[in-house]
């Protein structure tokens, strides 16, 4: 399709109505989850700081194998 597309409105808010209330809830939500993730690195830190071994980074969720205890 061409760029100028009809329908296609290139990620510019405010082409429709409601662009512009949802830009906003999405920028509030972007805030609060930038605030949730730095409290919890700022946990983690202060988790492995109080043992001599880093914690371990698992972000992606996996687990250690259990068929190896």
């Amino acid at each position: 399709m061409a760029s100028g597309a009809k329908g296609q409105n290139g990620g510019q808010p405010g082409d429709r109505k409601g662009d512009t209330a949802r830009a906003e809830r999405l920028r509030a939500a972007l805030r609060e989850n930038l605030k949730r993730r730095k409290l919890q690195v700022k946990g983690r830190a202060a988790g492995s700081a109080d043992s001599d071994q880093p914690a371990p980074h698992d972000s992606a969720g996996f687990v250690p194998d259990k068929s190896k205890d």
